[in-house]
């Protein structure tokens, strides 16, 4: 194979998944959009099987800014999730608590006096 065969297959491979990528996030803000009824998303779909690239061409004009939005609010709904898993365990134990577990191990030898002081203070800081 020469230089070209290998530009050429690179590029089509790149075109390839490309529209791998363009295809999957079509069928996934498809199942993401609830104002969607059933048979609206199976025509969607079956248009993308017989008529994919007119298809994935005509849904991304006509309902790109749509994804968009669909899509930024899926992450935000994600990030809030995420921040009250967050708030609702850091907050769990109490700092008596933590100086507590911090002196057991102390006693038990599992950390040093030193170790010890910075977990006590790291927990007086709360």
């Amino acid at each position: 194979m020469d230089f070209w065969s290998w530009v050429s297959w690179f590029f089509w491979v790149f075109v390839f998944t490309a529209y791998l990528m363009v295809l999957f996030s079509i069928l996934g803000d498809i199942f993401r959009d609830s104002t969607l009824n059933g048979w609206v998303k199976a025509i969607w779909i079956i248009f993308l099987i017989f008529v994919p690239f007119l298809t994935a061409l005509i849904y991304v004009i006509a309902r790109g800014s749509g994804m968009q939005k669909r899509g930024m609010a899926q992450a935000r709904d994600m990030r809030e999730q995420q921040d009250a898993y967050i708030r609702s365990t850091a907050g769990a134990s109490s700092p008596s608590q933590d100086i507590a577990t911090a002196k057991s191990l102390l006693d038990s030898g599992a950390i040093t006096q030193a170790e010890f002081d910075a977990l006590k203070s790291k927990a007086l800081a709360r």
